[in-house]
C-alpha cells in the first residue's frame, strides 16, 4: 500500500485499501471449483498422511516444508499457484503461500481449505476413488 492508497484521516479508505489488498491474495473454494482448467496450479500443502486421507482431484502435493526445493522443479516460473491446507483454523496455507511468494510465484490462498471444499459437496479423492459428501447447508448456498 502506498500513501495514496491510504488516508489515515479517513478510516473508510484504510479499510477499503486493506480489503482490496487482501482480496488480491485470497480465493474462495467455489471460485477455485468454477475456475477454467489451466488458470492456475492447485497445490495441497498438507503432510502426506493428510493428503492420503483425501485431497482435491487434480491438485499437486507439495508439503509446505518441501516448497523451496520441489516447487521450482515441478511448477514452471510464471505459473499462477493456489495453495490450500486443512481449513480456517490452520495457517498452513498462509505459510505455504509465503514460501511460493518468496520464490517469485504469483500465489493465492484458498480460504476455507479442504474442509470447506468438502463441506460444499465438492469432490475429494482418496485411495478408494473420487467422491462427494452431502453439502453442508450452513456453509453453502449450493444444495446437493
Amino acid at each position: 500500500m502506498t500513501a495514496e492508497d491510504v488516508d489515515a484521516r479517513n478510516p473508510d479508505s484504510v479499510a477499503a485499501a486493506y480489503f482490496r489488498a487482501k482480496l488480491r491474495f485470497e480465493i474462495d473454494v467455489m471460485d477455485v471449483a468454477d475456475a477454467p482448467d489451466g488458470r492456475f496450479v492447485l497445490v495441497d500443502t498438507r503432510r502426506q498422511s493428510s493428503w492420503d486421507h483425501g485431497h482435491i482431484p487434480g491438485s499437486l502435493h507439495i508439503p509446505t516444508a518441501d516448497i523451496p526445493s520441489r516447487a521450482p522443479e515441478l511448477i514452471p516460473a510464471g505459473t499462477r499457484v493456489v495453495v490450500y491446507s486443512w481449513g480456517p483454523g490452520c495457517n498452513g496455507s498462509t505459510v505455504a503461500a509465503l514460501a511460493f511468494a518468496e520464490l517469485g510465484y504469483s500465489v493465492r490462498e484458498m480460504i476455507g481449505g479442504i474442509e470447506y471444499w468438502a463441506r460444499n459437496g465438492l469432490p475429494v479423492e482418496t485411495a478408494d476413488g473420487v467422491g462427494c459428501t452431502k453439502p453442508d447447508g450452513i456453509v453453502t448456498a449450493h444444495p446437493g
